[in-house]
């Protein structure tokens, strides 16, 4: 049923834990939007939450129970992105029913290797009824997050991957325990919980993989700051949690904070650590009327800015908000996993019916064609077949997203084998990200300690590269008094009744390079340059885009002199 569109529709987000396989997805996004208040259902597999759009006269618990007749419990999250970790309690519970199972399944094969030794009567059936007596709990206590989903599943008139696997374990746990009470020769507790542990362990370790997937986004949101200095009327100061933060207020910026929302300065000029979005090497001057973003590092003096947005509607919100539509979005290879996985888990159940109905028509029994359409039901899952494209898509976004690269649609792994031209960025991409002196050995060394001591007071990027440079090398800070910053200027300080500065290059030797100057009462000491250090394996990366046909191009928003070969 669609939805009428007549009134702008809302964003939602919700928590849903027991989303499994590709069967879920497909049950949920098709199911929800036969409700007339949602437009539109998508999936992210890697966050287990589904992102809904829906009228405004759509109230949660309506659209909790949306999700309820699907068979799915759901929990709605806040609109920050990177808010909440729906997986977190389903990661533990997973994590105990592994040791749990793992605890049961050694002690149980303890007792099984004198079975299968060869012990019979009432040794057998002593070891038997042990056996029972480790296993059974554990199958009730282990067996839990397939149980409840799949009991979920059945009650609404659906299936999900669970359900084969729950009938498997019940089925195989009674013929155990009915061969235990009639004295017979075969029991298959060890066979049930070996199956809950390994079955356990790649869901937990599946877990695992959306944990580190999702970690992308986490570290970047990690660069919004927490909160910010709120400014009153009077001009007195109070501290805000970022969350609270609205458009309008204003923030006073320290000079080594990080912004918590985005907004326009109303007094002040600094310098600011733009490296974040614009990938720029050299600090930014910001005066009044310039915008400035969450995330950014203020380098030098406190700025006061007017919040223009906060929250979700900032740019780095933008960017994990990419993120998350990266995992939403499937690509050719996922839709047609997909489409075979819904019709795959209803042909196993047909076929494990048909292999018991055949088996019994050849007159194995009813023991033994039991047992043949159980191991049809455990081995023929489908999770495999919905959850390789997806998983390996997933895992790869993470692991680009860590080393700076932001994939916006799993098409794009797709289509990497038609590439016939790269545009690469440089800083952060073909460099280190970060500047490195480059002529810390032309400097005197008598002169290294004051320019230490210097460097090491400041936190502008070209002053920590001094800073790691000089410690490198083992030089000790000389002794200065009365520090002082100017933004966009430098730094000076007093030392033996002389003024020394740190600071924008006042000879014309340092020309258009990035660089900065040592003084000592105006006159130049040492001039130090810097440049964004090329990556070791950078020469490499392109001479093996080079031998695969494909032309490589520097496409940076860095100081052309930067970018030049």
């Amino acid at each position: 049923m669609s939805v009428a569109t007549a009134s702008p529709l809302v964003e939602r987000d919700f928590a849903v834990p027991d989303i499994r396989c590709a069967g879920c997805i497909s049950k949920l996004e098709q199911g929800l939007v036969r409700d007339r208040r949602i437009a539109s259902a998508r999936v992210n597999f890697t966050e287990k939450r589904v992102h809904i759009a829906c009228t405004p006269d759509a109230e949660t618990p309506d659209l909790v129970g949306a999700f309820a007749l699907l068979g799915f419990e759901a929990h709605p999250i806040g609109d920050a992105p990177g808010e909440g970790d729906p997986e977190a309690a389903s990661s533990r519970e997973l994590l105990r029913a592994v040791a749990v199972a793992g605890f049961a399944m050694m002690n149980v094969m303890l007792l099984s290797v004198s079975v299968w030794s060869g012990a019979e009567g009432a040794t057998r059936d002593l070891f038997h009824w042990l056996s029972a007596a480790i296993a059974l709990p554990t199958v009730a206590y282990s067996g839990r997050p397939f149980f409840r989903s799949a009991w979920r599943a059945l009650r609404h008139g659906g299936t999900n991957m669970d359900v084969p696997i729950s009938i498997g374990v019940v089925i195989t746990s009674a013929l155990s325990v009915y061969e235990t009470a009639t004295h017979g020769q075969h029991a298959y507790f060890d066979g049930v919980v070996m199956l809950l542990f390994f079955l356990l362990c790649g869901r937990w370790l599946d877990s695992v993989m959306r944990d580190r997937a999702r970690g992308g986004v986490t570290a970047l949101l990690r660069n919004m700051g927490t909160g910010a200095t709120v400014l009153r009327g009077e001009g007195s100061g109070h501290w805000v949690d970022a969350t609270a933060l609205q458009p309008g207020m204003v923030m006073l910026v320290a000079a080594g904070e990080r912004l918590a929302a985005d907004g326009v300065i109303v007094a002040g000029s600094s310098q600011i650590d733009l490296s974040l979005l614009t990938g720029e090497s050299a600090p930014q001057a910001v005066h009044v009327d310039d915008h400035v973003h969450a995330g950014t590092l203020n380098l030098g003096a406190p700025i006061r800015v007017r919040i223009t947005a906060a929250g979700s509607d900032t740019a780095i919100a933008d960017i994990a908000r990419l993120m998350g539509e990266a995992a939403q979005g499937k690509s050719r290879y996922v839709r047609i996993a997909d489409r075979a996985a819904r019709f795959y888990a209803p042909a196993v159940h047909t076929l494990a019916l048909l292999a018991f109905t055949g088996w019994m028509i050849a007159g194995a029994g009813w023991h033994h064609s039991l047992l043949i359409a159980v191991a049809v039901l455990i081995i023929t899952c489908p999770c495999a077949l919905g959850l390789a494209v997806p998983a390996a898509q997933i895992v790869a976004a993470g692991a680009l997203m860590r080393v700076g690269v932001l994939i916006k649609d799993g098409s794009a792994l797709e289509r990497m084998a038609e590439v016939d031209r790269a545009l690469i960025d440089k800083p952060g991409t073909l460099t280190l990200g970060r500047p490195v002196a480059t002529d810390l050995d032309a400097v005197d060394p008598a002169h290294r300690p004051l320019l230490l001591a210097l460097a090491q007071a400041s936190r502008h990027p070209l002053s920590e590269a001094l800073t790691r440079g000089l410690s490198a090398l083992g030089v000790v800070p000389e002794t200065v008094q009365n520090i002082r910053e100017t933004p966009g200027f430098g730094i000076e300080a007093d030392w033996h009744g002389h003024k020394v500065t740190l600071g924008r290059p006042q000879s014309p030797a340092a020309g258009t390079a990035l660089a900065t100057e040592l003084a000592i009462d105006g006159d130049p000491l040492a001039t130090i340059r810097f440049a964004d250090q090329l990556r070791p394996d950078a020469r490499a990366a392109i001479d093996a885009l080079a031998a695969e046909g494909i032309d490589a191009t520097i496409l940076s928003g860095d100081r052309a002199e930067a970018v030049a070969p």
